[in-house]
C-alpha cells in the first residue's frame, strides 16, 4: 500500500488541498491517520469532484455515506485503478524532453473525450503511457498529422466501446440490484468489477489482434502485388472498390410509433444480418447511420450480391423493407472512413431506390460478371 500525505492526495487528484480537507470534514473521506491518504482516497476524491462538477451537493453526498445509504468504498478495488492521477509533468515539460510538437501532444487528452487543455496542466498518468508511441512514430518519420488521426480514430473507437460497456454494466449490473433493494456495496459490486475487468481486457485485445493480422495481411497482399509487377511477374488488376448505402424504409416513422426500445432492437437486428452478409461477401460494415448502414466492398460483384442477400433476408425476418444504393470508384481512407465522390454518389443512388430494391450504377452494372445477377 502506497500512502501519500494531504498535499501529494491533492496534488494527484488536481485540486486544491482544501477540497480534501472538506471531504474529510464531511465523511466522504476517512484516512487511515493524520496526513496519511491512500490510492483509493486519491479516486474518491476525483469521483468527489466529478459529482460536485455534475450539480451533487457534496453535503448530501456526505449526509448519505454517513447513514449507509451510499458509499465510495468500492474505489479501493484494483478495477477501479484506470481512474488516473495526475502526473508530474506538464504537457509543455513533456514536450520539451520529448521534442514532440505541444499541438500533437494536447491531442491526447483530446482524443481521450477532454478539453483543450493549456500547455501548462498535467499530464494525466493513462496520458503519460501513449507519449512513447508518439515518440516512436515521429523518431521513424512519421508524419504528425498521420499520428494526430490514429489517436482520434483510437479516442473514438475506445470511446464507444467504453459508452457500450458502461451500458452493460448498468442495465446488467446496476438496475437489478437497485431493483432488488440492495445497499451502496452490492450496487457496486466491486467483486465481479474485479473479476470481470482482466477478462473484458483481454476479450477486447484478442478481437484487436484478430482485426490487426486482417488489416496487415490486406497490406501484405497490396505490398505482394506491386512487388511482382515492378518484377513484370504479375500484372496487378485494376480492381475499384464500391460503396454500398443500405436504408430502412419508414425507420423514422417506426421509431416514433413504438419508441426507443423498439429502435435499439431494430439496430441490433439489422447489425447481425448485415454483418454476416457483408463479410460473407468481402465487404464490412463502415459507419451507422441514423436508419441504415455505409459498406466498403473490395469489388462492385460481390458487393451487389451482398445487397440482394440483405434486402431478402430483412424481408425473411420481419423488418421493415430496405432500399440501397451502389457505385463503384476510387475512394479516399481516412480516420477510419471513406470519402470522395463515389461515397456521395452511392448515398444519392440509394436515395433513389425504392423499397426492397438495390439500385447501381453503370460502373457497377459493366464490372459486375455473375451470370445469376441480371439488371433491368
Amino acid at each position: 500500500m502506497v500512502w501519500h500525505t494531504r498535499a501529494e492526495a491533492a496534488e494527484r487528484a488536481g485540486v486544491e488541498p482544501g477540497l480534501l480537507d472538506r471531504l474529510v470534514e464531511i465523511g466522504i473521506i476517512e484516512p487511515e491517520g493524520p496526513d496519511r491518504f491512500s490510492d483509493g482516497d486519491v479516486r474518491r476524491l476525483l469521483m468527489a469532484q466529478s459529482l460536485e462538477q455534475a450539480g451533487i451537493r457534496l453535503d448530501d453526498v456526505g449526509a448519505a455515506v454517513r447513514t449507509g445509504a451510499l458509499s465510495l468504498a468500492f474505489m479501493d478495488s484494483p478495477a477501479y485503478e484506470r481512474f488516473a492521477a495526475h502526473s508530474d509533468e506538464t504537457f509543455q515539460q513533456v514536450s520539451d524532453r520529448t521534442g514532440i510538437p505541444l499541438d500533437l501532444l494536447m491531442v491526447i487528452r483530446e482524443a481521450i473525450g477532454g478539453a483543450e487543455p493549456s500547455p501548462h496542466d498535467y499530464l494525466r498518468e493513462d496520458e503519460q503511457g501513449v507519449v512513447p508511441f508518439i515518440e516512436l512514430q515521429l523518431s521513424a518519420g512519421f508524419r504528425p498529422v498521420a499520428v494526430e488521426r490514429l489517436l482520434r480514430v483510437h479516442g473514438d473507437s475506445t470511446r464507444r466501446m467504453a459508452d457500450s460497456e458502461g451500458d452493460w454494466w448498468r442495465s446488467e449490473v446496476v438496475e437489478p440490484a437497485i431493483a432488488a433493494g440492495k445497499g451502496p456495496e452490492e450496487i457496486a459490486n466491486p467483486e465481479f468489477a474485479e473479476r470481470s475487468t482482466p477478462l473484458a481486457e483481454q476479450a477486447m485485445l484478442s478481437i484487436y489482434h484478430a482485426q490487426q493480422a486482417r488489416a496487415w495481411t490486406a497490406n501484405i497482399i497490396e505490398g505482394f502485388e506491386v512487388l511482382m509487377e515492378r518484377q513484370g511477374i504479375k500484372s496487378r488488376l485494376e480492381r475499384l472498390p464500391a460503396i454500398c448505402f443500405l436504408d430502412i424504409t419508414g425507420y423514422t416513422r417506426l421509431t416514433q410509433e413504438r419508441g426507443d426500445d423498439a429502435a435499439a432492437d431494430l439496430a441490433a437486428r439489422l447489425g447481425r444480418l448485415v454483418q454476416r452478409s457483408s463479410m460473407r461477401y468481402g465487404g464490412k460494415p463502415v459507419k451507422w447511420l441514423g436508419d441504415g448502414v455505409m459498406f466498403h466492398f473490395r469489388e462492385p460483384g460481390p458487393g451487389v450480391r451482398s445487397a440482394l442477400e440483405m434486402i431478402d433476408a430483412l424481408q425473411g425476418a420481419g423488418l421493415p423493407p430496405a432500399h440501397v444504393g451502389i457505385h463503384s470508384g476510387t475512394v479516399l481512407f481516412q480516420g477510419g472512413d471513406y470519402f470522395g465522390q463515389t461515397v456521395n454518389l452511392a448515398a444519392r443512388i440509394a436515395d433513389y431506390a425504392r423499397p426492397g430494391e438495390v439500385l447501381v450504377s453503370r460502373a457497377v452494372a459493366d464490372a459486375q460478371q455473375d451470370e445469376q445477377v441480371a439488371f433491368v
